[in-house]
């Protein structure tokens, strides 16, 4: 696929892995649209960006999914990437009965999947009509293994994983469009903060990676520590059928 010349939608774009990606592709000479909440982050975020706008909202409010899909529509109708990034995760014992477990795995679930399952269809329309296109899932290392810190967003990415290959293959006989998933180990972000993020690779590893399996068109693009696993898993699964 084409790296220079795109128009790049990335949610979750003003801070960490979606800000790294966003000046990624910024420097290559791609158009890039940043999404958040934080309106002064958004800000922050477009001064250290070329040929950026921003567009505030939350995309795990449906109403906020349908508006920001409308307006790409209108104002962006050269969109021809989009990057789900946005995310939510949540330290869950899920051994303390008043942790309140069922509703940050909700948050999760909400966020990690449904909101990108839903607002990915809003803009597959768009999509379809551009020379080439594609769809970017940032998933996690955490897809194949989870564990006691975080096991409710585990499955929430096991559940994005999932749902990104069966999109890659309902179009699979399509051309012009690719489906890709990211799978970033521990990366050092604001995000991670609270599960060790310090010990993580820095987020410009993950948009490099990202940029070169574009060139690539490789479709599963594992970061770090991932490509251990990856390497172990992918010739397994290749032999199940689909």
């Amino acid at each position: 696929m084409k790296t220079t010349g795109n128009t790049v939608f990335i949610s979750g774009g003003s801070a960490g892995i979606g800000l790294a990606i966003a000046k990624k592709l910024s420097e290559a000479g791609n158009k890039v649209i940043i999404n958040g909440r934080n309106k002064e982050r958004l800000q922050n975020a477009l001064k250290e960006l070329d040929n950026a706008v921003a567009i505030q909202g939350d995309l795990s409010v449906e109403s906020e999914r349908i508006r920001i899909a409308e307006e790409l529509a209108v104002q962006h109708p050269d969109v021809n990437i989009v990057i789900n990034n946005a995310g939510a995760a949540y330290m869950n014992d899920l051994s303390e009965s008043n942790n309140n477990a069922a509703e940050k795995a909700y948050q999760e679930i909400n966020t990690n999947y449904i909101s990108v399952i839903h607002f990915t269809s809003l803009l597959l329309p768009q999509l379809l009509q551009q020379e080439e296109a594609a769809v970017v899932n940032i998933s996690s290392i955490a897809v194949f293994r989870s564990n006691k810190y975080l096991p409710t967003y585990s499955a929430s990415k096991a559940a994005l994983h999932s749902y990104t290959q069966g999109l890659r293959d309902t179009f699979a006989d399509n051309d012009k469009l690719n489906v890709y998933e990211v799978y970033p180990p521990l990366v050092n972000t604001e995000f991670s903060a609270e599960i060790g993020g310090a010990n993580g690779i820095p987020p410009a590893e993950v948009a490099d990676e990202l940029f070169m399996a574009l060139e690539k068109n490789q479709f599963e693009v594992p970061v770090g520590d991932t490509k251990k696993i990856h390497a172990l898993m992918d010739p397994i699964t290749a032999h199940i059928p689909h």
